[in-house]
């Protein structure tokens, strides 16, 4: 599946995963849990989450910890394959 297509499958899909001021490491088994049961999941980077950062540099972050790949980032919302 190429990266366009996932980026419209993600179009339609909702929010699962947020990060807030615990930032991401209190999300990982979460959104590893999720990618095992679907092909894409849609987190939210709450502005507790952000700090000083961008939400790229957090969505890589994550996709690194969960070894998963980044699909795109759009705002504060990250899509994860």
């Amino acid at each position: 599946m190429t990266d366009e297509d996932l980026r419209k499958q993600a179009h339609d899909t909702d929010v699962t995963v947020w990060v807030g001021k615990s930032g991401i490491d209190a999300v990982t088994d979460e959104l590893a849990d999720q990618l095992a049961d679907r092909q894409l999941v849609k987190v939210k980077f709450l502005r507790a989450a952000r700090g000083g950062t961008t939400t790229d540099e957090l969505a890589e972050e994550l996709a690194d910890e969960v070894h998963a790949d980044l699909v795109e980032t759009r705002g504060n919302t990250a899509v994860l394959h």
